[in-house]
């Protein structure tokens, strides 16, 4: 038995030091929700997400010049034009965890896995399978309990708001997949146009007086404050995106798929233990439906 094992030992080894480090950007993704409603209000979505932005964006165009300037004009068109889609999934989310928990947030946007086949299947005019249809309906049973956790009143702003990115995320993926220009494209320096294009968009809001500037927002930031934003920029963006490409190298899309897919489930721990959260009885039933339902659904996809 033990001859037989050993040869495997290496690859299992091999295989978790692939893993981590995708899981690891699960994790910042869960935290990520905390990390914007520690450091925005309503008053500075617009200039947090300007900076936010802007301190990783020099970081990409050095790392892709390369790729940048080989880039056609259709695929500079199409990133920008997925650029202007991520500005408004990017806004709704901010401004909606500002008005809502971390843990709904985190726990609503993964309906994103559902909503993308089923907007793919209304496109190919294919139906989903009827597994797939039964763990959507659990996961959006799940979202109603979740936002009655304290009784069962009108969902909030924030909820409504994160609701409308999930659908704004579902809306990116199928424009990725039907704009073919950008298919072909390297994913650095799609990457880099797409957050070029989104900072783009926040700059002009800030300058038409759209909240707080960003020169005012970064002056009255203390150290916890850029620890927040940093912690954005350099790990849920700048890390992020690296793992992913480094990952996906060395593993499948889908395994990398089904370790980032536990991002709500740690949204949803950060918020309990670090933010001090509270879901009820009602609230924790609908979080653990969300993540069974989304769970089941990519096994049924």
């Amino acid at each position: 038995m033990s001859t037989l094992a050993a040869p495997a030992a290496p690859a299992v080894r091999r295989a978790w030091l692939t893993d981590l480090p995708v899981l690891l950007v699960a994790v910042v993704w869960g935290a990520s929700y905390l990390a914007a409603k520690g450091i925005t209000t309503t008053h500075t979505v617009v200039a947090v997400l300007v900076l936010r932005f802007a301190v990783v964006l020099p970081a990409l165009v050095v790392a892709g010049w390369r790729g940048l300037r080989a880039l056609t004009a259709p695929q500079w068109r199409g990133a920008g034009v997925l650029g202007l889609i991520l500005s408004g999934i990017f806004l709704l989310e901010t401004y909606g965890v500002v008005h809502t928990s971390a843990t709904n947030a985190g726990l609503i946007i993964s309906l994103t896995m559902i909503f993308t086949p089923l907007a793919e299947a209304a496109v190919t005019r294919k139906s989903p399978p009827r597994a797939f249809l039964a763990a959507a309906g659990l996961s959006v049973l799940g979202v109603i309990l979740l936002t009655q956790g304290g009784g069962f009143t009108r969902p909030s702003l924030g909820d409504g708001l994160i609701l409308l990115a999930a659908l704004a995320r579902t809306v990116h993926v199928l424009a990725m997949s039907r704009i073919k220009a950008v298919q072909d494209a390297d994913a650095l320096s799609l990457t880099t146009v797409q957050l070029g294009s989104a900072v783009a968009v926040f700059a002009v809001l800030a300058a038409a007086g759209t909240g707080a500037s960003p020169w005012s927002v970064a002056v009255d930031f203390g150290a916890r404050e850029w620890a927040g934003l940093l912690f954005l920029s350099v790990f849920c963006t700048l890390f992020a995106f690296f793992v992913q490409m480094w990952a996906v190298r060395r593993t499948s899309p889908s395994r990398v798929s089904l370790l980032l897919g536990t991002e709500p489930l740690w949204a949803a721990a950060v918020g309990i233990a670090l933010g001090g959260e509270r879901l009820g009885v009602v609230g924790l039933v609908g979080g653990v439906l969300v993540l069974v339902g989304t769970s089941w659904e990519r096994r049924a996809r």
